[in-house]
């Protein structure tokens, strides 16, 4: 979710709680608020800890994930759909790296935290 989104939904709510409950609708809509960012947290946790034991830059095969990568996903949708954390190549852009037990890799390029280009790189070619 876009971040300023994000905090407008979040003031809507904390305005709309106090225009028509007074300081228990904002109670509320902080304790929702504090919720959603608590399933954040949790899910953010979740993909981390499911890369935990892989080793880093490591996919099963690099061509399935080239297939199912989409422009505009944030990496930490790339490292759940990898169950990996990604092992970083570039030294002024946000570019990391998947390799395959056959040596075939992708390496996929971020701008604004989001995946902007890949590429399929396969052994000997």
């Amino acid at each position: 979710m876009n971040p300023v989104l994000g905090w407008t939904l979040a003031a809507l709510a904390l305005a709309a709680g106090w225009a028509g409950w007074g300081w228990q609708g904002l109670v509320l809509a902080a304790t929702v608020i504090a919720f959603w960012l608590v399933l954040q947290f949790n899910r953010a946790l979740r993909v981390l800890r499911g890369a935990s034991g892989r080793p880093v830059g490591h996919v099963e095969s690099a061509v399935m994930l080239n297939a199912k990568l989409q422009r505009g996903w944030a990496l930490w949708q790339v490292i759940a759909l990898t169950r990996s954390l990604g092992e970083r190549t570039g030294d002024g852009e946000d570019r990391w790296r998947w390799t395959d037990p056959s040596g075939a890799s992708v390496e996929l390029t971020l701008r604004r935290g989001r995946v902007a280009e890949w590429r399929l790189q396969r052994p000997g070619g």
